[in-house]
């Protein structure tokens, strides 16, 4: 594995790479509560041929805070920027978690820059008062982060409580391997913002300007059904206002990543496989 520090849009970024370094580029970004350790399994076995890039999402791991207040759209052009800086004009990108809902954004707004997306665990972008609504209950545990953030992830085991509450067979260090991270005051401050700025500006703005884009970009959705935060009807292709849009569900939880990194595995590749002439 290889590990660098670049400066992107005000923004300095930890980012490990492993597999050979003029392979097809892969960038995979992580959600809450966790960092570049999410995507462990293909940094240790990168896929022959690929190029795993992981970054730390501002403010989250080892990157530096972020000059904004999370807002998805923003952190969407940091790493738009950040693959700037990296040299890299076209990839696949692989997402689970936030880092899924940045993706989405970043796809929609200039496709022309992916060659496919592996999303995991994130509602898509096309939702609707009636996909939502009957759900919104399940967003509970995000109301003490979104208030409090940076006292509950400092000074309590909130997160290791959350990990667990929307359902984890992750094993006990893991855990506490991610949580302990957000007792940094960078993270536990981005990580409150995660949910603030989501909870209070972009909820309500998708709710007056729905979503509209269509996405040219090939979509494969793996989707672990025992998630506690995001349901099936979130994910569904008949919603999906998307050219190429496919749905792979598995008995997992909302950690589908570090459950089944197998099934990431074979994924990725035969998306790759898939777009190789692209």
């Amino acid at each position: 594995m290889r590990r660098s520090f670049v400066d992107a849009n005000g923004v300095r970024f930890h980012v490990t790479e492993a597999g050979p370094a003029d392979g097809r580029p892969v960038v995979c970004l992580h959600g809450w509560p966790q960092h570049h350790y999410e995507w462990r399994d293909l940094l240790a076995d990168p896929p022959p041929g690929l190029r795993i890039i992981a970054p730390d999402l501002p403010g989250y791991g080892w990157s530096g805070p972020p000059p904004h207040r999370w807002a998805k759209e923003d952190v969407a052009t940091d790493v738009l920027a950040l693959l700037d800086a990296l040299g890299l004009p076209r990839v696949l990108l692989v997402a689970h978690d936030w880092g899924a809902y940045v993706g989405y954004r970043m796809i929609l707004r200039e496709p022309e820059r992916f060659d496919g997306y592996l999303a995991m665990n994130m509602a898509h972008p096309w939702q609707s008062p009636k996909t939502v609504l009957p759900h919104i209950w399940r967003f509970d545990y995000q109301i003490p982060l979104a208030t409090f953030g940076i006292f509950v992830q400092q000074r309590t085991n909130y997160v290791e409580k959350v990990i667990l509450a929307i359902g984890s067979e992750m094993d006990p260090e893991t855990k506490q391997l991610f949580a302990d991270r957000f007792r940094d005051p960078v993270c536990a401050r981005a990580g409150r913002d995660t949910y603030r700025t989501f909870l209070t500006r972009e909820i309500p703005r998708s709710a007056r300007n729905p979503e509209t884009r269509r996405a040219t970009v090939p979509i494969r959705v793996l989707f672990g059904t025992r998630d506690r935060a995001v349901t099936s009807s979130m994910v569904s292709p008949e919603t999906a206002n998307a050219d190429d849009y496919t749905l792979e569900t598995v008995d997992a939880t909302h950690f589908v990543v570090d459950e089944r990194p197998d099934l990431v595995r074979r994924k990725l590749i035969a998306l790759a496989e898939e777009t190789a002439g692209v």
